[in-house]
C-alpha cells in the first residue's frame, strides 16, 4: 500500500505555508487564552473575510465547533432540525445532545441535503409542550454524501429561519470545497445567505488541527465566550491554532487546495465511470467520490489502495480526495480498481 490513499482528507499531510506559519508563531512569550497578537491578527482576518460584525473563536476540533455553537444558540427543550446523514448526527456519538441537553430533529437528506420542505414539516408543533421545540437548522456544506447545497436552497431554508425566530448553523468542514464548487467567495454562502453560526473548518484542507466558530450576532458572540471554556474549548496556546488560518484563510490557499482536491476528485469520477463493474452513485460535486462495487472486489481493490466502506450492505464505498493526493494516486487507484474486477469476472 502506497503512502497516498483515499480514507479521508484527515489523512493528508499538513500543508507547508501552515508549518511556517505554525513557525513563525513560536516565537517568544505570548498572552494565553486568545489575548496574543497573533490570535487578534486571525480575528481581524476572519472580519476582513466575514464581515466587520465577524466574531470568531478557534477551537480544537470540529465537533467542538459544532458543540459550543449550537450550544450558543440552544435550551434543553429546544431541537436541531438536520439530516440523519449529517455529521452531527451520524459520526460525533451523540456529542451534541449530550452536552447541549438538546434533542436532533433528523429526517432522511436528498443525497445528504435537507429541504425546505422539510425543514417547514417540523413547524407545526412550535408552541405545544408536548414536542421539543425546533430552534436551530443545521446543514453540512459540502454534505457527508460529497453533495453541495445550491445557493438558493440556502437563501430558502435561512428565509424559513428568520420567518420563524431560528438559527441557522452551517457545518463547514469542507466549506472550502463547496465554495469551490459553487464558484463563489466564503461570505457569499455564508453571512450573504443568512447563515447565523458557522463551524469553519481547515483540518481536511491543510491545517494540522483546529477549527473556528463564527458569529454575527453579539448574543450568540457573548453565550459563546463561556460555552467555549465550559466545553473544554479554550486553548490556552491559541495562537498555535489562529496562526494557520491566518495562513489559510487569509490567502488563497483554502481556495487553492480545495480547487486541487475537487479537480482530481472529478477526474477519479470519469475514470471510475469508464471502469465496466463500477459505479458512481452520488453526483460528485466536491472532493469526495462514491462509488458502488462488487462485495467481493472490495477487499481486493483495499489491498493496494486504503479506504473506507460507506455503506457496506450495498458494496458502497467512499474515495476521499485530499489537497495532497496526486494526479498519479489517481491512476493507481484507477488501476487496482481495474485489477479487481478483472479478477473477478468469470473465465
Amino acid at each position: 500500500m502506497g503512502d497516498r490513499f483515499f480514507a479521508s482528507d484527515n489523512s493528508a499531510t499538513v500543508h507547508p505555508a501552515i508549518m511556517e506559519a505554525l513557525a513563525r508563531a513560536n516565537t517568544g512569550h505570548a498572552i494565553g487564552y486568545g489575548e496574543d497578537e497573533v490570535t487578534k491578527e486571525a480575528a481581524a482576518m476572519v472580519r476582513d473575510r466575514f464581515g466587520s460584525r465577524a466574531k470568531a473563536f478557534f477551537v480544537y476540533s470540529g465537533t467542538g465547533a459544532n458543540v459550543i455553537g449550537l450550544q450558543s444558540a440552544l435550551r434543553s427543550h429546544e431541537g436541531v432540525i438536520c439530516t440523519a446523514e449529517s455529521h452531527i448526527n451520524w459520526d460525533e456519538c451523540g456529542a451534541v445532545e449530550k452536552f447541549t441537553g438538546s434533542k436532533l430533529l433528523s429526517v432522511p437528506g436528498d443525497r445528504g441535503r435537507l429541504t425546505g420542505p422539510q425543514v417547514e414539516s417540523f413547524l407545526s408543533t412550535r408552541g405545544v409542550v408536548h414536542h421539543t421545540q425546533p430552534r436551530v437548522v443545521s446543514l453540512t456544506q459540502a454534505t457527508e454524501m460529497g453533495t453541495v447545497y445550491p445557493v438558493e436552497t440556502v437563501r430558502e431554508i435561512s428565509e424559513i429561519c428568520k420567518r420563524h425566530g431560528m438559527y441557522l448553523h452551517m457545518d463547514g468542514a469542507r466549506i472550502s470545497n463547496a465554495a469551490v464548487s459553487l464558484g463563489i467567495d466564503l461570505a457569499a454562502m455564508t453571512r450573504e445567505l443568512g447563515v447565523d453560526i458557522l463551524s469553519l473548518g481547515g483540518t481536511k484542507n491543510g491545517l494540522m488541527f483546529g477549527e473556528a466558530v463564527i458569529v454575527w450576532d453579539d448574543e450568540l458572540a457573548q453565550r459563546l465566550h463561556f460555552a467555549q471554556k465550559q466545553g473544554m474549548q479554550l486553548a490556552s496556546k491559541m495562537r498555535y491554532i489562529a496562526a494557520p488560518f491566518t495562513a489559510l484563510f487569509g490567502t488563497d490557499l483554502w481556495r487553492d487546495n480545495a480547487q486541487k482536491a475537487n479537480a482530481l476528485a472529478s477526474e477519479l469520477a470519469t475514470k471510475v465511470g469508464a471502469i465496466d463493474g463500477a459505479e458512481v452513485v452520488y453526483p460528485v460535486e466536491a472532493n469526495g467520490v462514491f462509488v458502488s462495487l462488487p462485495k467481493e472486489v472490495i477487499p481486493l481493490v483495499r489491498d493496494e489502495v486504503f479506504f473506507y466502506d460507506w455503506e457496506p450492505e450495498e458494496g458502497i464505498v467512499r474515495f476521499m480526495v485530499s489537497f495532497d493526493n496526486s494526479p498519479e494516486d489517481i491512476v493507481a487507484l484507477e488501476g487496482a480498481l481495474r485489477k479487481a474486477l478483472e479478477s473477478n469476472r468469470p473465465t
